[in-house]
């Protein structure tokens, strides 16, 4: 195979690799325990959060606390992206692989 059939090939791969990243990026996943519901797309990014209101919560603290879970998460989410990154760095910048 010769350098100019290996690098198409490369680059079909990479748009193919970004096409998939974004279908998922796209995709909201849920995430469910007893009390709570999480939902996150594909960027890790909470979408919502909800907790079942059948406790003794006032509404008003009941949103507020959905409220500062989803930012507590996706702040979360945040920090393992910029270590990852970092990390990840010395292998240079390989578009859609993290």
């Amino acid at each position: 195979m010769n350098m100019q059939a290996m690098l198409k090939q490369a680059q079909n791969m990479q748009r193919d690799m970004m096409k998939i990243k974004e279908e998922i990026d796209n995709t909201e996943f849920t995430g469910e325990s007893s009390l709570v519901k999480v939902t996150v797309n594909g960027k890790k990014e909470v979408l919502s959060v909800e907790i079942d209101s059948s406790n003794d919560l006032e509404k008003d603290e009941l949103e507020m606390l959905q409220d500062m879970i989803m930012v507590a998460v996706n702040e979360a989410n945040k920090k393992v992206d910029a270590e990852t990154e970092k990390k990840m760095a010395k292998f240079g910048n390989i578009p859609g692989l993290f």
